[in-house]
């Protein structure tokens, strides 16, 4: 694996990107009244086509619905954290505004303050498949003035997922599920010494994987401390962000065990934004990593025509909770998050757009990405229908901690706050800062990135 850029090559990658994304809308999405654009995040793995495959089938439904329509694809193959700029880029001007776009729900409202989205208020009172969807869902992608702007295409939880190869070899148990973060430091280091040459353990970390580093990686931690019931990143009484935790510090001091005993990867194959290809293509199939702190729509790589055909999977990987810190109530963890499709405000054809989002969002059609994706769904006439449920080994052990699961703070300034989170999970990696020293700088960023709305615990 690559070493992760300079900073300055970073700054000509992340520009080079942007100009990148301009050029690809051509003329924007005026340039035809008959074209629609859609923008969609393409997988950087060139042998998983998931989302591709998914979009041409809806694509040749859409045409043959609306005669004389055409459809028009502008994929992003990027990391998470590049292509979020690239689309911001887009949404600014008429020229390069896509009519229909793929937005992370941790993103959606930064862009909805930026004015760069639209709301479907009007379409969604409209459309009878709205009431379908579960309320949770609905309010990922809200703003803060009450109004919807995205249409969510499922949700996702995250787990331990572990080789039983590897602890077959490690002498740990099949049934494997740990009831502290002690215990699954514990079986990493049992792993490493008893089998050598595989990777104990990966927890995503630092800025070039993102919010998978947050989310995946340090949420996954941070929402296990305490006692399970509070926020820990956002006090919505005060409306203040918090700092100065020690469920904060405790979590990277996780992150920096982890990495100082040499149980995760290498360094520098942590902190390359393409490592979760290696982990999902490579590592797992090949048995060469233990445990890996991860999301619920893996699968997706290892299906039939995935590029990773992994048939063997269900039988090769157990799966199992993430544990509270100390095995405190509720006794597990995980977090949830999401995409939805949104129509920039400077699309030129918003009602074409929405049209295309209606026929994604038949029963059917949702039904197939979710499979497809191995997502979760947020239909409810669909979480009932027993084809879903069984399509997949995995689907209910996920869809179950959908009861324990935990949202990011929905907010203008969380992007800032991410990457906040990820500066200070990649100095404790790296061995730059201790993590009291880490927590520390994460503090004062904290206070600059929010305006000084922040509050102590």
């Amino acid at each position: 694996m690559p070493v992760r850029p300079t900073a300055a090559l970073s700054a000509l990658l992340t520009a080079a990107l942007a100009a990148t994304a301009l050029t690809a809308c051509g003329n924007g999405s005026g340039s035809s009244p008959n074209t629609l654009k859609v923008s969609y995040k393409e997988s950087t793995d060139n042998s998983v086509k998931v989302m591709d495959t998914y979009l041409a089938g809806i694509k040749k439904e859409f045409e043959k619905r609306y005669p004389g329509k055409k459809v028009e694809f502008v994929p992003i193959k990027a990391p998470d954290s590049e292509y979020y700029t690239k689309v911001q880029q887009m949404l600014r001007s008429p020229r390069t505004a896509p009519d229909l776009v793929y937005e992370d729900t941790f993103l959606i409202n930064s862009d909805i303050t930026s004015g760069y989205l639209k709301p479907l208020d009007p379409y969604l009172a409209k459309w009878p498949d709205w009431g379908r969807f579960i309320d949770s869902a609905k309010a990922a992608a809200r703003g803060q003035d009450g109004k919807t702007y995205g249409v969510p295409d499922g949700t996702d939880t995250r787990g331990l997922w572990f080789d039983k190869r590897v602890f077959a070899k490690a002498g740990l148990p099949a049934n494997w599920q740990p009831k502290t973060w002690d215990d699954v430091l514990a079986a990493a280091r049992t792993i490493k010494r008893k089998v050598p040459g595989v990777t104990p353990l990966n927890v995503y970390t630092g800025k070039p994987a993102g919010e998978r580093s947050t989310m995946q990686g340090f949420e996954m931690l941070l929402y296990g401390t305490g006692n399970g019931t509070a926020d820990p990143l956002y006090d919505s009484g005060s409306k203040k962000w918090i700092a100065g935790s020690q469920g904060f510090t405790d979590s990277l001091q996780f992150i920096e065990t982890v990495y100082k005993e040499k149980l995760g990867p290498d360094v520098s194959d942590a902190l390359d934004p393409n490592f979760a290809t290696a982990v999902n293509g490579e590592l797992l199939p090949q048995g060469k990593l233990g445990i890996d702190l991860d999301g619920s729509w893996l699968p997706q790589a290892w299906l039939p025509g995935s590029g990773h055909e992994w048939p063997d999977w269900s039988r090769r990987l157990g799966l199992a909770y993430m544990p509270t810190q100390s095995g405190q109530a509720p006794g597990k963890v995980s977090m949830s998050g999401g995409w939805t499709w949104a129509i920039p405000a400077k699309a030129g054809h918003s009602d074409l757009a929405f049209d295309f989002i209606r026929t994604m969002q038949t029963e059917a059609n949702a039904k197939k990405w979710y499979i497809a994706n191995s997502g979760i769904s947020v239909r409810k006439d669909v979480a009932q229908d027993p084809s879903y449920a069984t399509a997949q080994p995995g689907i209910k052990f996920f869809t179950d901690l959908v009861a324990a699961t935990h949202y990011r703070p929905a907010y203008p300034a969380y992007p800032k706050v991410s990457t906040a989170i990820q500066e200070a999970m990649e100095s404790v990696t790296t061995g730059d800062r201790s993590a009291q020293k880490a927590a520390s700088t994460y503090d004062d960023t904290l206070k600059d990135v929010t305006g000084g709305q922040v509050t102590g615990r």
